[in-house]
C-alpha cells in the first residue's frame, strides 16, 4: 500500500521498535534518584524530546533546585538504557513492512535518541541490516516538532521530502513529519502499533 512513495521513514522508539518499558523504567530510576516529580501525562506528551531537552523541561517545570549539571542527569539515564536495552527492546509489527520494501525503496530512521544509541537498538533487533540511513536528534540543530530531522533523512536517501512517508507514534513526530511536507501515517490510529509508555 505504499508502492506510491520513493522512500519510507521511521520514527523509531514506539514506531520501529518496542522500547516504552525500557525508557520508562529508565526514566522512573533517573527521575527518583534526582528527586524529580513524576508526572505520567507529562512524560508521555514529551515523547519524541530528546532527553537532554526532557531533562531541561522537567526542571524548568517543577523548578527543581540541583547542582547536578543537565547533562549528568541525561547521562544518568542514557547509562540506564544502555545497560537494560538488550532484554527490553524488540522489532514491531512494521518489521513485516520494513522487509517487504528492503532492497526495493530506500529506507531510513529519523529519531529523537542520538544516533549511536540507535544504531545500537536497531543492531540488537535485527534492523540494522535494513536501514542505511539514520538520523539521531545529534544531526540536526532543531529536533522534533521541528521538520528537521525528517527532511535530513529524505537528503540522505536523495529522496525529495513530497515523495517520503513518515511512520511515526508521537505527537511532537507527526508534526514533524506534516512540516517536513511529507505524508505520514500514524501508527497508533492507523495500525494499532501501541507504546506501552507512561500510559
Amino acid at each position: 500500500m505504499y508502492n506510491g512513495f520513493a522512500a519510507l521513514i521511521f520514527d523509531m522508539d514506539g514506531t520501529l521498535v518496542n522500547s516504552g518499558q525500557l525508557h520508562e523504567m529508565a526514566w522512573i530510576e533517573t527521575l527518583n534518584h534526582y528527586s524529580i516529580p513524576i508526572d505520567r501525562a507529562l512524560m508521555r506528551s514529551l515523547a519524541g524530546v530528546p532527553t537532554l531537552g526532557t531533562v531541561e523541561i522537567l526542571l524548568d517545570k517543577f523548578q527543581v533546585r540541583t547542582t547536578t549539571p543537565a547533562a549528568e542527569i541525561h547521562q544518568f539515564k542514557e547509562r540506564l538504557v544502555r545497560d537494560n536495552v538488550a532484554s527490553l527492546v524488540k522489532p514491531t509489527a512494521l518489521l513485516d513492512i520494513v522487509q517487504r520494501y528492503h532492497g526495493e525503496k530506500p529506507m531510513a530512521v529519523g529519531t529523537g535518541a542520538q544516533t549511536a544509541e540507535a544504531l545500537h537498538i536497531l543492531e540488537l533487533c535485527g534492523l540494522d541490516k535494513y536501514l542505511t540511513t539514520v538520523v539521531g536528534a545529534d544531526q540536526v540543530a532543531n529536533p522534533k516538532p521541528a521538520p528537521d530531522t525528517f527532511l535530513r533523512c529524505a537528503e540522505l536517501l536523495g529522496v525529495p521530502a513530497a515523495h517520503c512517508v513518515v511512520f511515526e507514534d508521537a505527537k511532537l513526530g507527526l508534526e514533524a513529519a506534516t512540516r517536513a511536507g511529507m505524508t505520514v501515517v500514524d501508527v497508533q490510529a492507523e495500525l494499532q502499533i501501541h507504546n506501552d509508555y507512561f500510559l
